[in-house]
């Protein structure tokens, strides 16, 4: 075997097909040509020395999508700082925009367009209300409620920060095909999908729980 490469099959042992299909369907993609050793194979290798009697297959994947989740994170920041962002408040605008004219939603509509916690929600709405990104204003059809709206500096911040970032997506995608990217883009949405990830995701309220919580 070439010094550097990762053989396959990964793991001798490892459990048949039938047991985990996404995780040795992107092994079989993945490994079926010589690539580069990384850190998670490190770790795999690490795990198969100490504990040969656990199946640590599934690392191959989650480990190295949390790894790209902090290296991404990582990125992402140094593009939002520059425009006194940060993905989360970029988020909130990015929201507001997708929503279309007149751009603006109830505050519980942005926790499920982003799936986070009212708290978390409401301290990112503060802080791009004190940049003047957007602003809150009386919601005509709920007199106790409030609308969030972006504001002309918004906009124009928004559509410089959105520019960077995609140009930076386009950038750490650089070392896929076009058709590389769909089918991890499949598998991906797959993953999410799949019923341990679905039964995870926060439900959002039905229109008539909406209607009672006002």
């Amino acid at each position: 075997m070439t010094p550097g490469t990762v053989p396959s099959p990964y793991r001798s042992g490892a459990a048949p097909l039938s047991v985990f299909p996404l995780v040795d369907y992107l092994s079989i993609k993945i490994y079926s040509r010589p690539v580069s050793a990384d850190a998670i194979d490190k770790i795999v290798s690490e795990w198969n020395r100490a504990r040969p009697d656990l199946d640590v297959s599934a690392t191959h994947v989650l480990q190295r999508i949390t790894r790209l989740y902090l290296l991404q994170s990582s990125s992402f920041a140094n593009v939002f700082r520059p425009f006194g962002l940060t993905f989360g408040e970029y988020e909130v605008l990015a929201a507001l925009l997708r929503s279309g004219p007149p751009h603006r939603l109830k505050p519980k509509d942005l926790v499920g367009a982003l799936v986070l916690s009212s708290g978390a929600i409401t301290n990112r709405i503060d802080r791009v209300e004190a940049a003047g990104l957007v602003k809150r204003m009386p919601d005509p059809d709920d007199r106790r409620g409030v609308l969030v709206a972006l504001t002309e500096e918004g906009h124009r911040v928004l559509d410089q920060a959105a520019r960077a970032h995609l140009d930076n997506e386009e950038r750490l995608l650089g070392g896929l095909s076009p058709s590389q990217r769909k089918e991890l883009a499949d598998l991906l949405r797959r993953l999410l999908l799949s019923p341990a990830f679905a039964e995870m995701e926060p439900q959002r309220p039905s229109r008539l729980e909406a209607r009672r919580q006002r």
